[in-house]
């Protein structure tokens, strides 16, 4: 039986997962059940594009906010609350607090790089 070992486990962002499974498609010509499920729904799901998720990316973590993480800015990149109080429900599956400012400042970094949001 084969026993696969993880070599580098990194959380992506749903822009990140649509580009991965592309190049699944373009490698493979054909995907399974499972893939082609998740591509369906990348196709429903608003989706940023990879220079603004970049963009934003960047404006996040040049706030040097200590206590969020990288599966937390993933969520935030997903998701793109435009309130404080929609950043806390993204962020509420972890055990996570932040001063009010920080929350406010993400916030206000989103709407500045997704207006229409």
């Amino acid at each position: 039986m084969v026993n696969p070992e993880f070599i580098q486990e990194q959380p992506l962002s749903l822009a990140g997962a649509k580009k991965v499974l592309t190049e699944i498609e373009k490698r493979d010509n054909e995907l399974n059940y499972r893939s082609n499920r998740a591509k369906e729904f990348f196709e429903q799901f608003p989706i940023l594009s990879l220079e603004k998720k970049d963009e934003l990316y960047k404006k996040i973590t040049s706030l040097n906010l200590t206590r969020l993480k990288e599966e937390h800015l993933m969520k935030i990149l997903d998701f793109l609350p435009k309130t404080t109080e929609e950043l806390k429900i993204v962020l509420q599956a972890y055990p996570l607090s932040m001063p009010k400012k920080d929350q406010e400042a993400i916030v206000e970094v989103v709407k500045e790089v997704h207006p229409n949001k």
